[in-house]
């Protein structure tokens, strides 16, 4: 080696010393640097008698494997599962209103002016169902898809923005600025003077769907990875109780855990949201339905504002995205052959990122943007695997989407008993509710304690499972809705003389069934992704793989726009019958292959921390590719 590149390889090292200086954490608004000590996972009140080893194969397989356990869960995290709690409740508060408000024509009852007709309730009409604009079932479930699209699409975007420029909780506070306009441009869209104006009504709703969709997916990558960075990061650990019994502390267990509960905060806010604003819509007017989670979302400026110096933050880290996706072609490039087989086994062979590993590169070699290290590779790698395993979830979240969108027309058509159409999908949150809390105190316990490992890779095929068992069930209530109904196969638009709905014979909480089944199938899959995202990404790209884990549902959603003439009489039985096979053969392939993937959750989850320094000029100002100032 000449003295030239010894001299290169020394300033290599320096780059990579001097990425560690810079990958500071922010904590109470200062600035660590993380050479220092760390505080203990556990909070020195606790007095649990932490132990600083790390476990022995012996302690982490076999028969005298130790037990897992997770780390109490800090104050902090459950102050921004709150603002989550605030979010969700307005957006499902106001989503769950869509259906009716396009779908149905404003109710048409008798009485003097001012009475319900002019606010689209429908609790004193004939219809008995509220409405606005009257566009149909099709239109409805089309704005309800692009909604859905559009909220998952945001994310990509404002999870770039806070990776690398503006941080976490700026992107934060300023998605809840811009959902807060949206949700009042919706609430003039339900005032009487405009929603007796159908075109009026409509281009006004329109517009605020799509500014609140913008606040929406501006907020839900960043909250959900600022959530969970409440805890510190660490690895496996081991702990003596006060018992004396050794165990494990497991960070995936800890986040597992978060998750858990942070998604019960998510469904209570879903689950009061949409009941109160079903009731408000019904009784009241859609102005009501729409202002309420409007003023519940006003408070959640308040409680990001008083945990600003509070909240454990990780500093933007610059243009890492771009070094990623650098990498990942840098690597490939290596592997190129035009015969698609031999690229195949090139690119799957295992040692596919070890080209783009600094250590095997000569320093003179090294392109300008490689200044990171050989564990930041294994870290993007990990990202990669990610990816790849969300590149399932749209057949999930195809089985998911028919609760909002289909399944609330579905209830409209059979005997409500009084009940509100659009209040019976509360099923799925309510159901969240009680077994979330279950799941997590009862079911993984006794599992771990059996010695059985309920990975994320076999939680989320499990979710598959139960989506396809879902649509199953609702495939069979369908058939037997055509099978009662006055109208046969066209139950969607059977009305009387005077413009009464004419229901199907069938008791409406006949569809409980799918919503406990698609309720079990969110907290095997979708909790699921969500921990997966956070615990495999590198430090500087977790809001945007939580985003791409999201953008699984914009995917889904197009899928559902192209499948939308299956949301019409008489085909909703083919309807819910594809969902089923999708979900079904989706679990079917995602086990097979990502089996191999699971037997690494171990390895994966223990790699050491990569660093990487964003700033280029000062890269090649060390490797002396550039002259040095001054």
């Amino acid at each position: 080696m000449s003295a030239t590149e010894i001299k290169r390889s020394s300033s290599s090292m320096e780059i990579q010393e001097s990425g560690q200086e810079k990958a500071m954490e922010v904590r109470g608004g200062e600035v660590e640097d993380p050479h220092k000590p760390k505080k203990s996972l556990i909070s020195d009140s606790y007095n649990l008698g932490i132990g600083d080893e790390d476990p022995t194969q012996e302690e982490l397989h076999g028969p005298t494997a130790l037990r897992r356990v997770s780390a109490p869960i800090p104050w902090a995290v459950y102050t921004v599962a709150y603002v989550e709690l605030c979010e969700r409740f307005s957006y499902y508060g106001t989503q769950v209103l869509y259906s009716n408000f396009v779908n149905h024509a404003l109710p048409q009852v008798d009485g003097p002016p001012g009475s319900n007709h002019n606010t689209g309730a429908g609790g004193g009409s004939a219809q008995g169902v509220s409405g606005a604009l009257g566009k149909g079932v099709e239109a409805a479930n089309g704005i309800n898809t692009f909604n859905t699209f559009w909220c998952y699409l945001v994310p990509l975007a404002s999870a770039w923005l806070a990776d690398e420029h503006w941080g976490r909780y700026k992107t934060i506070c300023w998605s809840i600025a811009i959902a807060i306009l949206g949700h009042i441009v919706l609430v003039i869209s339900a005032i009487p003077p405009v929603i007796t104006n159908t075109s009026a009504c409509y281009g006004v709703f329109i517009i605020g769907v799509i500014i609140m969709g913008l606040g929406t997916g501006g907020f839900k990558p960043n909250i959900s990875a600022l959530v969970v960075e409440q805890i510190p990061d660490v690895n496996l650990k081991v702990r003596t109780l006060p018992s004396g019994e050794r165990v494990i502390i497991d960070p995936t267990i800890t986040q597992s855990r978060i998750y858990h509960y942070f998604y019960l905060f998510i469904n209570i806010g879903a689950l009061i949201g949409q009941i109160g604003m079903a009731y408000a819509e019904k009784y009241v007017g859609f102005w009501l339905a729409f202002f309420l989670p409007t003023i519940m979302f006003l408070t959640c400026p308040f409680v990001m504002w008083w945990g600003r110096h509070r909240y454990r933050q990780s500093p933007p880290q610059g243009s890492v995205t771009s070094k990623a996706v650098r990498a990942f072609w840098y690597a490939l490039s290596k592997r190129w052959h035009w015969n698609p087989v031999k690229f195949w086994k090139r690119t799957h062979d295992g040692s596919l990122w070890d080209n783009v590993k600094p250590s095997n590169i000569p320093p003179s070699q090294r392109p300008h943007w490689m200044t990171f290290d050989d564990a930041w590779v294994d870290e993007v790698r990990r990202g990669f695997a990610a990816c790849a395993v969300f590149c399932y979830l749209p057949l999930y979240w195809l089985a998911y989407g028919q609760l909002t969108n289909n399944l609330t027309a579905q209830a409209s058509t059979m005997a409500l008993g009084g009940v509100p159409n659009d209040v019976i999908n509360n099923l799925d949150p309510f159901a969240l509710i009680i077994f979330i809390p279950i799941c997590d105190t009862f079911l993984y316990p006794a599992l771990r304690k059996m010695g059985f490992r309920f990975t994320a890779i076999k939680k989320i095929f499990l979710g598959f499972i139960f989506a396809c068992l879902a649509m199953v069930w609702s495939a069979v209530v369908q058939l037997y809705i055509y099978k009662k109904s006055p109208c046969g196969y066209h139950a969607n638009n059977c009305y009387t003389a005077d413009g009464a709905i004419r229901n199907a014979p069938l008791n409406v909480w006949i569809q409980t069934g799918a919503y406990v089944l698609i309720a079990f199938s969110e907290i095997f899959a979708s909790i699921t992704s969500l921990e997966y995202a956070y615990s495999k990404a590198p430090r500087g790209m977790r809001s945007l793989i939580q985003a791409i884990a999201l953008f699984a549902n914009a995917i889904s959603a197009a899928i559902a726009e192209a499948l939308n003439r299956l949301s019409s009489d008489p085909l909703l039985i083919w309807n819910y019958g594809v969902f089923a096979v999708l979900a079904g053969l989706g679990g079917v392939f995602f086990i097979w292959q990502f089996w191999g993937l699971d037997k690494e959750e171990d390895e994966l989850n223990n790699l050491p921390e990569g660093h990487v320094l964003a700033d280029e000029k000062i890269a090649l100002e060390a490797a002396e590719i550039l002259p040095v100032k001054g």
